[in-house]
């Protein structure tokens, strides 16, 4: 519901994106005045603004008026705007509240829709995905949104919003989204990232734990206990929000807890001996028939698995737990997140792109078991890259740093195995590679880092990867 207080002013919204441009249209649709804003002036940007003018949102590109933005009534914040931006810093200075798309969203989505919130650094893509899957092998009506691509605003939009949301939130859309009370929520794991945007790892660990703010008594928590900064997280928000701890002594002091893990049995774990994925105390999957590469995907399956049988007591039904294992195996990759894009003269092709941390990276070098070209580069996001290292000296055969951290890289991974640091030429990155690569061999990007210094996004890295990849394949 929107408070009358926003009806009765001016509401601004930030940032010209996919996300902003539909929590603009929700907004207008409902008869609320809309002020619209981008720095660029971009074709996209001016798409969007030629589409809100039309319903009859007021709408800039190239700018914003900052003035105007300190006499809203409330601010909305794309994800992809900085928070020191300065229209949000304008905001905040007037004592403004300042939202995300996603608490839109939230506030227009009916009653009976439920949410299932996933957050964490890595793998909350994959699990978001996995969960909607299974939510839709168990016959719901179930879409993914938030960070995943589908603003949250577009799924309040639609003429019969669906009955479940598998809904992603990156760190940047908790910090404004106060009301986010889900029917379950998910923690992956935690590592630093984005500190290229924080002050301190802290500061970004404090965006994570506003998952757990607003949530009820009756809400569920799927944590990863085999993650140190995720037991830590969890120990601090029970401090900081008494009512949401359990009884002295619990596994995790924080009610409605439930965990997975990889390394011991718990109310979802991999049991190595049998080579199953067990959950809430009965084998769900045999691992083999799990399609993705890694021990992390598993963890991926069990929280995903977890989370759907916690959102509702009917989902640990035998007839139940079968769809969940079918949705399971008929799951594939997602794109550019360890996707074999093909095996060319005996040397095999993955594409990850969207590893644009070090934590990622690790995961997908420790997943290797054949010698593997990396390639490693992009914009800098603030963290060394010394942690690769030693699974490097494993299974690399060799590293390519490129673009403006490639000699960052270079000094940090000097003499681990054979470097080659090139520019910003991705064709000529590839010909390195694959030079480099001897039949059995993978090429793997993934960089470690964000795209933006060469690419539109981690996307148009992939996509690019794949086309030089397979040049050539079957000639």
């Amino acid at each position: 519901m929107i408070p009358r207080a926003w009806r009765q002013g001016e509401i601004a919204v930030i940032g010209l994106g996919a996300s902003g441009r539909a929590a603009a249209e929700l907004l207008t649709r409902d008869g609320l005045r809309v002020y619209a804003s981008d720095a660029s002036a971009s074709d996209g940007a001016q798409r969007a603004a030629a589409a809100l003018g039309r319903l009859g949102a007021s709408v800039q590109t190239g700018g914003h008026d900052l003035a105007r933005v300190a006499r809203a009534a409330v601010v909305v914040a794309s994800p992809g705007v900085p928070p020191d931006a300065a229209p949000l810093a304008r905001a905040r200075s007037a004592g403004l509240p300042v939202v995300s798309e996603i608490e839109i969203g939230l506030r227009y989505l009916p009653e009976h829709t439920r949410y299932i919130a996933i957050t964490g650094t890595n793998g909350k893509t994959t699990t978001t995905a996995m969960v909607g899957h299974l939510l839709r092998a168990l016959g719901l009506t179930a879409v993914d949104a938030g960070n995943i691509g589908t603003p949250l605003t577009e799924i309040a939009l639609a003429a019969t919003p669906p009955a479940w949301v598998s809904l992603e939130v990156s760190s940047f859309q908790l910090h404004d989204t106060p009301s986010i009370a889900p029917t379950v929520g998910v923690l992956t794991n935690l590592s630093p990232d984005h500190l290229d945007r924080y002050p301190s790892v802290e500061a970004y660990y404090a965006d994570k734990a506003l998952l757990f703010a607003s949530g009820s008594a009756s809400s569920k928590w799927v944590l990863n206990a085999d993650d140190r900064e995720t037991e830590r997280m969890v120990r601090s928000v029970a401090a900081a929000y008494p009512a949401a701890a359990t009884p002295a002594g619990a596994a995790w002091p924080l009610r409605g807890a439930l965990d997975f893990s990889l390394k011991h049995r718990a109310e979802a774990y991999y049991d190595r001996t049998s080579d199953e994925l067990v959950v809430m105390g009965l084998p769900l999957l045999v691992r083999r028939k799990l399609a993705l590469f890694g021990d992390h995907n598993v963890a991926n399956a069990l929280a995903a698995s977890l989370a759907v049988m916690a959102a509702d007591a009917s989902h640990t039904t035998p007839v139940s737990r079968a769809q969940i294992a079918a949705g399971l195996e008929s799951f594939r990759a997602l794109p550019h997140r360890l996707e074999s894009v093909g095996e060319v003269g005996g040397v095999l092709w993955i594409n990850d792109s969207k590893a644009t941390n070090v934590s990622s990276t690790l995961v997908a070098i420790e997943g290797m078991t054949r010698p593997t070209v990396l390639l490693l580069g992009g914009r800098h996001k603030g963290e060394p890259y010394t942690a690769l290292a030693e699974p490097l000296r494993r299974t690399g055969r060799a590293v390519i740093a490129y673009g403006e951290a490639g000699p960052i890289v270079a000094r940090d991974l000097e003499g681990v195995v054979p470097l080659f640091q090139l520019g910003s030429d991705f064709e000529a990155v590839m010909a390195k590679a694959r030079s480099l690569a001897q039949p059995g061999d993978v090429v793997l990007l993934s960089p470690a880092c964000s795209s933006y210094d060469m690419f539109a996004n981690y996307a148009e890295r992939g996509a690019t990867f794949r086309r030089l990849a397979m040049q050539g394949a079957g000639s």
